[in-house]
């Protein structure tokens, strides 16, 4: 089957596929089509699933995120508020009388023989993990209230602390179960008393302390001891590692590049940290583990739970959750065979691999419920979430990001009552230069020392003061920004070309966050914008997810400035930006001496396909009274990487937001305008431009998808296939990229794939990150790498991620791929097999890719009806919306109090 997500393996709703992929299929595991992995490497040997390939994070990997949020389904569902209430505070160090667990005398620590790890955990991480039993018991007995847990004050947040276990030989900085990119940079950690979590339970980072009674027994089998194999330094230690595992070799430079520098040591005493490496599956890292250590190395083994919870949390983020429910991981634990998921989870805590935090669970009417004095002796429903430190951050750090943009924007200033006569102005101003011994008595200007054009400090303030409207806006350098009156922001409003425009304008001038919405036609709105601020002196820019979405923002500026042709007018698309090249510098304004981005309104179109890390250094890095206004589709996919912050904005009514009331016209505008209220409509289509083509199977849909791009739409339309896009649900299966690839290159541009499977004239998609998918065409190959050409860019892909799935042919995509883009044609391929994957998000993002023309090759019968009116999106388990009503509710308590 060819989906992008198979059935049950995310909750239903959105589809929440990493990197660009929303795909995953039965010989297509899923993973982020952004970071795409090899095809062909092995499974260690021993594997319990050996037919498995050693893939990254692109394919070879089952979203156990998804997998563990269905998993638990049934668990989080019978999970009360008490027990989740007591979970939480006891996770957060308290013991089941209330009172804070003392962290106990530092002393040696005894393991048991047969313990599974070399050191056992702290005296006070073993406390923590009691406590947090105990108190769950006494819950469930009736001794205790989950509310009386909530009496006690939080401790504060402790520094981050590894994910790793303290008897690992693992590398400073080196991850151990997880991704290897960085978090997003935050100016500032939130403390627990701030944010209500996380809280890290105390203990010290390094070493065994307390005393031995502390540390119970482990429940696995004692490891077998490893053979004597002096590994060698270097990526030469790790091949050998993985040769002794009988792992491939070929994942060497991926595992010393996931674990440092002493990667063959750390993997050596812990073979399950090559679960840390993108791709590979916990059947191979156990398999690997047996060969290493011997068959004493049980599901118990307490380095394998540890491995496994962040693995599960890592897949859960390509899911797109950004926090799992702990039954959910509970029940994902079960069945990996680990024998005691909750004593897993404790210690995952108590080591500081996981953070807890505690989420109020909406009322009906979709609203947090907010705390008052009447509740305090009322048990308050929540839920408890576990996640990844760099996830919590990068969510917490966009709540704080939007709370600060709103809380410190100066409104615009009124325009000034002058009544005063203008000589009595003047006789003011000469009395003040005469009091200032600037003016002789004859009412000459008095040259100071150092003032050699004769003109005084006085005379020159007010030009740095006032910056004339017509500023240059593009690397403005004045210390001073323009501030345009609330008069000067009207004007331009009653300019505006639409009364939707117009509001968006008068929304963004009375506050420093704004949420639009629209579809494709209502982008014209934002670049009204962007064109009114610029022409009021400030520095206005606006981001897209993709250089196709960059160059339709381009052509809205040209017709919002009705000067654009003349000739010293700056050039109006020099605003239009990407996100991507916003933050790294190559496009836009550049930063300022503070690192901020030097602008003063910044708009993100496709704010939906914003994840939280981008999301995250895109607000930190506009510095206070910046206005950021955030754009976009709410019925397209949401972003390949973890998180929904577009929609958990919009949930969370935190800002203004202006809907647009401008349609989009045409057969596919109509046809995709009922799609977003769940009506699968017939349309007139006079001119053809919306055509269902229907076919019995998989085999036939790829035949016609052909026929269609090369033969149907160049004659009909005069669109060359070059121009014209295939979509479908996923990677695999008999209708997927793959096999519609390998067609449409046959029949497009045959060769031989001479350069790593691709010829010159090949059209692909590159990921250069996870989430990001550029189009290109290959226009050579040689030592350095795989040659492209990217919307006129040249690009050099290095051989060796070639050869790791970061290229694939691009004439068929994914909708995650395609999302931000549209193109001339789009042909959308529904297969009979990939009715799983099909969620009216997907439809929407697919049939509105398509400018003039749509195709659709229909092989899933009444599923699509039937996806389009009852499956609206893939839910995803996120904190961002929950944050962002806390900050609300915490800023409208003093006024409450007043």
């Amino acid at each position: 089957m060819s989906t992008d997500r198979l059935a049950g393996e995310t909750p239903p709703g959105q589809e929440a596929a990493p990197g660009t992929a929303e795909a995953r299929t039965p010989d297509d595991a899923a993973g982020p089509e952004g970071a795409q992995a090899p095809e062909g490497a092995a499974a260690p040997e021993g594997a319990a699933a050996p037919g498995e390939d050693a893939t990254g994070r692109e394919e070879g990997a089952e979203t156990a995120g998804a997998e563990a949020a269905e998993a638990g389904a049934e668990a989080a569902a019978s999970a009360s508020g008490a027990e989740a209430a007591a979970e939480t505070e006891a996770a957060a160090g308290v013991s089941a009388s209330g009172a804070e667990t003392a962290a106990p005398a530092s002393g040696p620590a005894a393991g048991s023989p047969g313990a599974a790890k070399a050191n056992p955990p702290s005296g006070s991480a073993k406390a923590t993990a009691d406590a947090l039993a105990a108190a769950v018991r006494a819950v469930e007995s009736g001794e205790r209230s989950a509310a009386s847990f909530f009496n006690d004050a939080p401790r504060p947040a402790r520094p981050a602390a590894p994910a790793a276990q303290q008897a690992k030989a693992a590398p400073q900085g080196g991850p151990q179960a997880g991704p290897t990119g960085p978090g997003p940079e935050v100016t500032r950690q939130r403390t627990a008393q701030e944010s209500g979590g996380p809280a890290r339970p105390d203990g010290p980072e390094g070493g065994a302390s307390g005393p031995a009674a502390a540390a119970p027994a482990a429940t696995g089998p004692a490891p077998a001891p490893r053979p004597a194999v002096r590994a060698l330094p270097g990526v030469d230690g790790v091949r050998q590692v993985l040769a002794a595992g009988g792992a491939p070799e070929t994942l060497a430079e991926q595992t010393a590049e996931v674990l440092g520098e002493r990667a063959a040591e750390a993997l050596s005493e812990d073979p399950w940290l090559l679960l840390g490496v993108p791709g590979v599956r916990p059947e191979q890292a156990d398999g690997f583990a047996r060969a290493l250590l011997g068959p004493a190395c049980g599901p118990g083994d307490e380095r394998r739970t540890q491995a496994l919870v962040g693995w599960l949390l890592e897949q859960a983020a390509l899911a797109g959750h950004s926090a799992l429910e702990a039954a959910a991981l509970r029940a994902a634990l079960a069945q990996r065979s680990v024998p005691d998921p909750d004593d897993a989870l404790q210690a995952a805590i108590a080591d500081g691999a996981v953070l807890v935090f505690q989420d109020a669970i909406d009322e009906p009417g979709g609203r947090a419920r907010p705390a008052t004095g009447d509740d305090e002796d009322e048990e308050q429903p929540v839920r408890v979430l576990l996640g990844l430190d760099r996830f919590a951050m990068a969510e917490e750090s966009v709540a704080d990001g939007l709370a600060r943009l709103l809380n410190t924007f100066e409104t615009v200033a009124e325009p000034a009552q002058d009544t005063a006569p203008a000589a009595a102005d003047d006789a003011e101003a000469e009395a003040e230069r005469e009091a200032a011994g600037e003016t002789t008595g004859d009412g000459d200007v008095q040259v100071t020392e150092g003032d050699a054009a004769g003109e005084s400090p006085a005379a020159e303030a007010p030009a740095t003061a006032a910056p004339a409207p017509d500023a240059p806006t593009d690397h403005d350098s004045a210390p001073r920004p323009a501030r345009p009156s609330a008069a000067a922001w009207e004007a331009v409003a009653a300019a505006a070309p639409s009364s939707s425009a117009a509001e968006l304008i008068r929304a963004a001038a009375h506050s420093g966050l704004v949420a639009h919405t629209g579809a494709e036609a209502a982008r014209a709105e934002p670049a009204a914008l962007i064109a009114a601020a610029r022409s009021l002196g400030l520095r206005a820019f606006g981001a897209t997810h993709t250089e196709n979405g960059r160059r339709r923002l381009a052509s809205h500026l040209t017709d919002s400035a009705p000067d654009a042709t003349a000739p010293d007018s700056p050039d109006p698309t020099t605003a239009a930006v990407t996100v991507s090249g916003l933050l790294s510098g190559r496009e836009g304004p550049g930063r300022d001496t503070d690192g901020a981005l030097a602008l003063d309104l910044l708009v993100v179109l496709d704010a939906p396909q914003l994840d939280l890390e981008t999301a995250a250094l895109l607000v930190e890095s506009l510095t206070d009274g910046t206005r950021l206004v955030l754009s976009g589709d709410p019925g397209v996919l949401w972003s390949a990487g973890p998180g929904r912050l577009f929609a958990d904005l919009l949930a969370a009514r935190f800002c203004p937001q202006v809907a647009s009331r401008t349609p989009d016209f045409g057969p596919i505008g109509e046809l995709v305008s009922g799609i977003g209220i769940g009506e699968l409509n017939q349309v007139e289509a006079p001119g053809k431009e919306v055509v269902i083509v229907p076919v019995r199977d998989a085999g036939e849909a790829v035949h016609r998808t052909v026929q269609l791009v090369a033969d149907s739409v160049p004659r009909a339309f005069g669109v060359p296939a070059e121009h014209t896009q295939v979509i479908t649900v996923g990677h695999g299966g008999a209708a997927g990229t793959r096999a519609l690839n390998a067609a449409l290159k046959e029949r497009l541009n045959p060769g031989p794939g001479r350069f790593g499977g691709f010829d010159p004239g090949d059209r692909v998609a590159y990921a250069p990150a996870p989430g990001r998918t550029v189009p290109g065409t290959v226009t050579g190959a040689d030592a350095a790498g795989l040659h492209l050409d990217c919307d006129g860019s040249a690009v050099v892909v290095p051989r060796e991620q070639v050869g790791t799935g970061s290229v694939r042919h691009g004439w068929a995509l994914t909708a995650h791929q395609a999302a931000g883009a549209r193109w001339p044609a789009a042909v959308v391929v529904l297969p009979g097999d990939a009715t799983g994957g099909l969620t009216r998000a997907w439809v929407y993002t697919a049939f509105s890719r398509g400018e003039r023309h749509l195709s659709v090759v229909q092989g899933a019968d009444q599923a699509l009806a039937r996806a389009v009116a009852e499956v609206p999106v893939k839910e995803r388990t996120t904190r961002l919306r929950s944050l962002l009503q806390q900050s609300v509710q915490s800023g409208e308590e003093p006024t409450a109090a007043d």
